[in-house]
C-alpha cells in the first residue's frame, strides 16, 4: 500500500464539484450518473473516442493540453478515468498508453494541486500484479506488471503519489477486472464477452487453459468505490487500494462455466491447444473491506449476468462476430480511428 504522511484535513465535504476526465466511457457514464445522483457537481471532459457528444456541457477534448484553469469553476476533486485501457490496445498502441494513462494524468494533478483542488482520484488496476501465483496478493507486495497497460498504471501510481501532501490527497484505486452493464457498453473485458458469446451463439470458446485467476468487479460498484474515495477521510495523503471482493473471484474456465449454469443451453469448450496466459492474479480486498465497509461491491456474478444478457438482448448483436464490432470492442474502434485519418499514432487529434 503506497502511503505518505497523515492529512491534516479531516472534514470532507459530502456534495463537491468533481471533474470526472474520461466521462464518457464505460466506467464514465455509470460513475457521472452515480454522481449526479448523489448530488455533487459533475464537469464532464472526454476525447469522445467511441461516441459522440449529445449535450452542450460536455467538453469534448483530449485531456493532453487541457488546462484546469479554463474551467469555469474550480472543483473540489479530480476522477481520472481516461486511459488506453486494455491489454491488446496497450500492445498496438504503446506509446499513446504511457502518453495518456501516465503523461497526461500527471500533468493534470500537477495542474490540479497548483490551483488548490484537494483530491485525485486515480483508476488503477490489479493487473498490476502480473503472474501472482496462488497467494492473494496485498498492496503491500511486490508489482511485477506484464503488460503496457499493467507498467503504465504502476508509473502512474508512483509519480502521483511524489505528488501528494497534506492538502493534495492522492487515493488510486486498484480496480478487479471490470464487468456488468454500461449505456457506453464494452465487450472486450473477459466476462462481457462469455455473456455476449452465450447470448449470440450458446457457446463459450476458452483460448486459454482455463487456469488463470481473475478479480472481478461490476462497474456499478466501481463507481460507488469512487464516490466513497471523493467523500471519506480516511486519514493518508496519499493511498492506494485493492478494489473488488473475494466471492466475485473466479478462474477463467469456473467463470465461463458459471455464465453457462446461469444461460441455459450454453455450451464451454476449451481450446485444444490453448494460448498461454501468464496474467493470473488473486487480490487481498482485506485492506478495502475495512476502510469502506459501507462501499463494498454488491452485485455478484449472478446478478451481474443477468443484466449484461438483458442489455445484450435489447441492442441486439446481429448475425456479425461482436468481436468485430466497433461499437463494442475498443481496439477495434481506436485502429479505425487513426486509419480514418483524423488521429495520430498517439491517438492525439489532428489538426484540419
Amino acid at each position: 500500500m503506497i502511503e505518505k504522511g497523515v492529512m491534516r484535513l479531516e472534514s470532507v465535504r459530502e456534495k463537491s464539484t468533481v471533474l470526472v476526465v474520461g466521462s464518457e466511457g464505460y466506467i464514465g457514464k455509470v460513475l457521472v450518473d452515480a454522481l449526479a445522483t448523489s448530488g455533487h457537481a459533475v464537469l464532464e471532459l472526454d476525447a469522445f473516442w467511441y461516441s459522440k457528444p449529445n449535450r452542450s456541457d460536455q467538453m469534448v477534448q483530449d485531456v493532453r493540453g487541457f488546462l484546469i484553469s479554463e474551467l469555469p469553476i474550480l472543483p473540489d476533486a479530480v476522477v481520472y478515468l481516461a486511459a488506453v485501457s486494455n491489454d491488446p490496445m496497450g500492445l498496438h498502441f504503446e506509446a499513446a498508453t504511457f502518453s495518456v494513462n501516465v503523461d497526461a494524468a500527471v500533468e493534470l494533478a500537477r495542474q490540479a494541486k497548483s490551483l488548490g483542488v484537494a483530491r485525485f482520484v486515480f483508476a488503477s488496476s490489479c493487473s498490476i500484479y502480473g503472474h501472482a501465483g496462488e497467494a492473494r496478493k496485498t498492496e503491500a507486495d511486490n508489482l511485477e506488471p506484464i503488460t503496457a497497460y499493467a507498467k503504465s498504471k504502476v508509473d502512474a501510481e508512483k509519480q502521483l503519489s511524489a505528488l501528494s501532501d497534506s492538502n493534495f490527497q492522492v487515493t488510486c484505486l486498484r480496480f478487479a477486472t471490470a464487468c456488468g452493464s454500461s449505456p457506453n457498453l464494452r465487450l472486450d473485458l473477459v466476462l462481457n464477452d462469455f455473456v455476449a458469446s452465450a447470448v449470440q451463439t450458446g457457446k463459450i470458446s476458452i483460448l486459454s487453459d482455463g487456469t488463470p485467476w481473475r478479480p472481478l468487479i461490476n462497474v456499478s460498484d466501481i463507481a460507488r468505490a469512487a464516490e466513497w474515495a471523493l467523500t471519506h477521510s480516511y486519514g493518508y495523503e496519499s493511498l492506494a487500494i485493492n478494489v473488488g471482493s473475494d466471492e466475485f473471484t473466479y478462474d477463467i474456465r469456473g467463470l465461463a462455466e458459471g455464465v453457462a449454469a446461469l444461460i441455459p443451453g450454453t455450451e464451454v469448450e476449451i481450446s485444444s491447444e490453448p494460448a498461454r496466459d501468464s496474467r493470473s492474479y488473486k487480490v487481498d480486498f482485506t485492506l478495502f473491506r475495512q476502510m469502506a465497509p459501507d462501499a463494498q461491491p454488491l452485485m455478484s456474478l449472478q446478478s451481474t449476468v443477468f443484466e449484461l444478457a438483458a442489455q445484450i438482448k435489447s441492442i441486439d448483436l446481429g448475425v456479425d462476430d461482436f468481436r468485430k464490432q466497433r461499437s463494442y470492442i475498443r481496439l477495434i474502434a481506436l485502429e479505425e480511428m487513426v486509419l480514418a485519418g483524423g488521429h495520430d499514432s498517439l491517438l492525439r487529434p489532428l489538426l484540419d
